[in-house]
């Protein structure tokens, strides 16, 4: 992440998501209420797609959110004992986890081309078959 000052009302400063998007985020400064005397602290590092009540693997991000320059604000979801859960953590930890949900994607596009597959060859069986039947007439085809 790098920081840039455009002037002195406002700091645009780019951040590099989890997915590798890169954004420019533009923060305004009010002299009167910025408040720099407290430190994000990060959660020590922790599987963040295993769940701590119910130890399920399937955990995934309802919102996620930079806290600092190295920190991420996530909220959490365990879809199967709906435990929530919302903490701040490292860099290192939210980038682990993105890659473990971009694995998690990869696996479940192969399932679905292998199924579309599947399904697109049980359907040309079953059209092939009412073909050498004689089964398919031409008002199958229109009104």
């Amino acid at each position: 992440m790098e920081r840039r000052e455009d002037d002195s009302s406002h700091q645009v400063k780019r951040v590099v998501l989890p997915s590798g998007k890169t954004i420019d985020v533009v923060y305004f400064k009010d002299p009167i209420h910025e408040d720099t005397s407290f430190r994000t602290v990060a959660e020590p590092h922790q599987e963040l797609h295993v769940c701590p009540a119910c130890s399920s693997a399937l955990v995934y991000p309802t919102d996620w959110e930079e806290a600092s320059d190295d920190a991420w604000l996530v909220s959490l979801r365990c879809p199967e004992c709906e435990s929530r859960r919302e903490a701040i953590f490292s860099q290192g930890t939210v980038e682990a986890f993105d890659q473990h949900l971009e694995a998690g994607t990869d696996a479940l596009t192969a399932d679905l081309r292998r199924l579309c597959r599947a399904n697109m060859a049980r359907e040309i069986e079953s059209f092939t078959a009412a073909i050498a039947a004689d089964a398919i007439l031409p008002e199958d085809f229109g009104p």
